[in-house]
């Protein structure tokens, strides 16, 4: 079995464009979990604020 590299610095350094290699992965990784940070948060405010009307509708049909 061959490798495309000889070392693990020489995977590292990409042929001298590990730079820009691990940077673009770092900020492809960085903005997915900001992503999913932000969705979930937006997700459980959605699911407060139906709870919140339907307790409200609930409260408004009860006879006075």
């Amino acid at each position: 079995m061959t490798f495309q590299f000889e070392s693990i610095s020489e995977f590292f350094a990409m042929g001298g464009y590990g730079f820009y290699v691990w940077l673009s992965y770092a900020i492809t990784f960085i903005a997915m979990g900001v992503l999913i940070w932000l969705s979930r948060r937006e997700h459980k405010a959605i699911l407060a604020q139906a709870k919140k009307e339907l307790a409200r509708e609930e409260k408004l049909k009860q006879p006075l």
